[in-house]
């Protein structure tokens, strides 16, 4: 994967790749990615994800006490887990979009150009997301085609459409995952999967405009905060965030004492693989 100021440090990364199929040669040692800095789609902050083969993929970190990793003949000091999981691109694109069109009362905004609304000053990462932009939105914005060049507009009815899609694949996912869920209540259901979707986006307009369709009240929604004791830590663009534990009075805990400078990795002379431990440690038994 690429090098980006997001990681000053070796870090261990499990990444999600698509399933081959027989006539796919491709192989998972000559995947391509890059790390990008883009804004979160619902605090606005920094946060880096992973951009690999076309698939847009957010990055979480675990993070231990103690803990290392062997990689070759390297010993990785910190034992940390970055995962990345594909992330659906349009919700990283629609405050974008939503800014884009200049909505103002009643009128519905204008029609601008895709390299034009990608283009964030600060944020160079966007321009990466352009090649899967342009089929992404149109899922979700009103387009139209003079001469060669395309415009967008987004449009408050094909996002609800996409939102309810959303909720018809996640109560279907969730009863496949959690038996709970088939014998719970529809309404806290629909509920539970506001909560999810609003991870990734603010309350208004879209989250107004979901439970308004839902018939459900959107102050009992967020009124209804989802125990989680372990949260996986969302990375940053300046560091990997030292990962919190939330505990049950809701206080967070700092999880990994004090915070060392980086340090290089350095390869240990005259150290074996491990692979070689074991196969040496098999011989002496026989």
């Amino acid at each position: 994967m690429a090098s980006s100021d997001c990681i000053t440090e070796t870090r261990l990364l499990i990444a999600h790749s698509s399933i081959l199929t027989n006539t796919t040669h491709t192989k998972l040692a000559n995947m391509e990615g890059c790390l990008l800095s883009l804004r979160h789609p619902k605090s606005g902050s920094t946060t880096c994800y992973a951009f690999i083969n076309g698939s847009l993929q957010e990055l979480h970190w675990f993070k231990q006490l103690y803990g290392s990793w062997f990689l070759g003949d390297y010993v990785c000091e910190d034992g940390g887990l970055c995962a990345a999981t594909p992330v659906d691109p349009i919700f990283l694109l629609l405050p974008i979009f939503e800014e884009a069109r200049m909505k103002k009362g009643n009128d519905r905004g204008k029609f601008r150009q895709l390299d034009e609304i990608i283009y964030i000053e600060g944020f160079p990462g966007y321009q990466n997301l352009l090649p899967i932009a342009e089929n992404s939105m149109q899922v979700v914005c009103e387009v139209k085609e003079i001469g060669s060049s395309k415009f967008f507009r987004l449009d408050d009815s094909k996002v609800l459409a996409w939102l309810c899609c959303k909720v018809d694949h996640l109560k279907l996912t969730l009863k496949a995952l959690d038996q709970n869920y088939a014998t719970q209540d529809e309404k806290d259901t629909l509920i539970d999967i506001v909560l999810l979707l609003g991870e990734y986006m603010n309350e208004e307009p879209w989250l107004h405009l979901l439970c308004s369709h839902l018939r459900l009240d959107i102050q009992e929604v967020t009124r209804r905060v989802p125990v989680t004791e372990t949260l996986p830590v969302p990375l940053d663009d300046t560091q990997m965030s030292t990962p919190t534990t939330k505990t049950k009075n809701g206080n967070e805990k700092n999880t990994s004492g004090n915070r060392k400078q980086p340090k290089r990795m350095k390869v240990e002379t005259g150290s074996l693989n491990i692979k070689d431990m074991f196969s040496k440690a098999s011989r002496s038994r026989t």
